[in-house]
C-alpha cells in the first residue's frame, strides 16, 4: 500500500511531461512553458516493437497495434486475424511495484481492401492511501483509468489508405472523494470523454527490395475532461498530430533493415507564461481564458500562440528516430532515439528492442535509457513486453 497525498496523483500520471517546478527565468529561448492535458496515457507507446524504435511508428511496418501509431495502416496488415498485448510496469525507478500499463488489441480482415480492429488500454496506479494537507488520512482508493475503441481502415488504391478510429475514456483519479483545491474540498468525479482518430497511410515499392511508406495521424480528437462539476477548469484530451516516413531494404532473402523518423505536435493550445506580475500571451490573459478555448479553435492556435513566437512553436516538435533489423523474419534487433524540448518537457532518451518471431508467435521486449538527468520519465530502465499471435500465418494481402 502507498500513502500519498492526491496531488501527487497528478505528478505521477503527468511525469512523463518533466519536472514542472522549474523556475522561470523570464520570457526567452530558456523559458519553461509545459502544455499538460489530461489523460496522458493515451500518448504513451503501448508496444514494445515502437518502443524499441525511439517511439517512431506512425509509417512503421503494419502490426497490431496500429490503432495508436496509425489505423489506417491496418488496411496493409499480412494475416486475416491477429490479436496482442504489451505489459508496460510504472515508476519502478521509484521503487513502486503496482503501477501499470495493459495493452490488449485485435484485428479482423474484411475482404482484401478492409480491416476492422479494436483495443483496450488500462492504466492502473495501485492502491493509493490518501492524505490532506495535515497529514490526516482520507482512506484508500484504486484509481485507475482506460480507454477502449473500434478502427476501421481501407484501402483508397494499391498504395494508399485511410483509417478512422472511435474512442470511449474513463479517468478515475479520486473514485469520488473530496479533493482540496486550496480554499477548501471539492467533490470530484470520474472524468469521460469520446475521441476520434483519422489517419492516412502510403507505402510504394521502390524496387523489388525497397520500399518507401509515409504516413498522418491526427489522434484523440475530442470534448474535454471534467473531474468536478466547476466547468472552469476542463482539461484538453492529448490531440496529436503525427509524421513521418520508413524506408525499408530487403537486402537479401536473410536480412532486411528499416530506418523510421516521426515528428509530434500536439493540437492543444500552450497556456500563457507568468512572470512577476506580467503575463505573457497573444490570445489568453489569464488560464481562466485558457480553458475557456474550444477544442477546435484550440487546436488551430496552437500552431501560433506560444508566448514566445515562432522559435517556442519549433520547441513543440518531438522527434523520433528509429531503425529495426530483422533476420530471416525471425529475429529482430531494433534501437531508437527520442527528443523533446528541455523547455517543454525535456524527455531524452534511447531505446533498444528485441524480438522473436515463430510461425504465428510474435515475442518483443523494449528498454529505455534517459540520456538526460534534468527530465524525470516514469519508463527509466524499464522493461517493456509484447506478445502477438497471428492466428493464420502471414502471407501477403491480396491488392485490387
Amino acid at each position: 500500500m502507498k500513502r500519498i497525498h492526491f496531488t501527487i496523483i497528478c505528478l505521477f500520471t503527468m511525469g512523463f511531461i518533466g519536472n514542472a517546478s522549474a523556475q522561470l527565468p523570464g520570457l526567452t529561448g530558456q523559458t519553461k512553458n509545459y502544455i499538460s492535458t489530461g489523460m496522458p496515457i493515451l500518448l504513451i507507446a503501448p508496444d514494445a516493437i515502437s518502443s524499441g524504435m525511439g517511439d517512431a511508428g506512425v509509417a512503421s511496418t503494419p502490426d497490431i497495434y496500429s490503432s495508436h501509431w496509425n489505423n489506417a495502416k491496418f488496411a496493409f496488415i499480412d494475416g486475416d486475424l491477429g490479436f496482442g498485448t504489451t505489459y508496460t510496469p510504472w515508476l519502478r525507478n521509484l521503487k513502486v511495484s503496482d503501477m501499470n500499463l495493459l495493452y490488449l488489441g485485435g484485428y479482423k480482415r474484411i475482404n482484401s481492401r478492409s480491416t476492422v480492429a479494436a483495443s483496450l488500454t488500462y492504466f492502473s496506479l495501485g492502491e493509493i492511501q490518501v492524505t490532506d494537507a495535515e497529514g490526516q488520512s482520507r482512506g484508500t482508493m484504486n484509481p485507475n483509468e482506460f480507454a477502449a475503441d473500434v478502427t476501421y481502415a481501407m484501402k483508397l488504391n494499391d498504395e494508399l489508405s485511410l483509417g478512422a478510429t472511435g474512442r470511449f475514456i474513463n479517468s478515475d483519479l479520486t473514485n469520488g472523494q473530496q479533493v482540496s483545491d486550496g480554499s477548501g474540498y471539492v467533490s470530484t468525479k470520474p472524468a469521460r470523454s469520446l475521441s476520434a482518430d483519422l489517419g492516412l497511410y502510403w507505402q510504394h515499392p521502390i524496387d523489388k527490395t525497397q520500399t518507401l511508406a509515409i504516413g498522418g495521424f491526427i489522434s484523440n480528437m475530442g470534448a474535454k475532461l471534467s473531474y468536478s462539476d466547476d466547468d472552469t477548469k476542463k482539461e484538453f484530451l492529448p490531440t496529436n498530430l503525427r509524421i513521418g516516413g520508413r524506408y525499408t531494404n530487403e537486402i537479401d532473402e536473410s536480412n532486411s533493415v528499416s530506418f523510421l523518423i516521426d515528428v509530434n505536435k500536439l493540437l492543444v493550445p500552450t497556456p500563457p507564461v507568468t512572470v512577476g506580475d506580467s503575463t505573457y500571451s497573444k490570445y489568453y490573459r489569464n488560464m481562466t481564458e485558457y480553458y475557456n478555448t474550444g477544442v477546435v479553435k484550440g487546436a488551430i492556435q496552437s500552431f501560433y500562440d506560444a508566448p514566445g513566437g515562432f522559435s517556442e512553436e519549433l520547441r513543440e516538435l518531438q522527434f523520433s528516430l528509429g531503425g529495426e533489423y530483422w533476420y530471416k523474419h525471425t529475429l529482430a534487433a531494433r534501437a531508437g532515439y527520442f527528443y523533446e524540448s528541455t523547455t517543454k518537457g525535456g524527455r531524452q532518451y534511447l531505446t533498444f528492442g528485441f524480438g522473436l518471431r515463430y510461425n504465428i508467435v510474435q515475442f518483443d521486449l523494449a528498454y529505455l535509457v534517459p540520456t538526460t538527468s534534468f527530465s524525470s520519465n516514469p519508463l527509466s530502465n524499464t522493461i517493456r513486453i509484447s506478445l502477438i499471435f497471428s492466428l493464420k500465418p502471414k502471407q501477403s494481402t491480396p491488392t485490387i
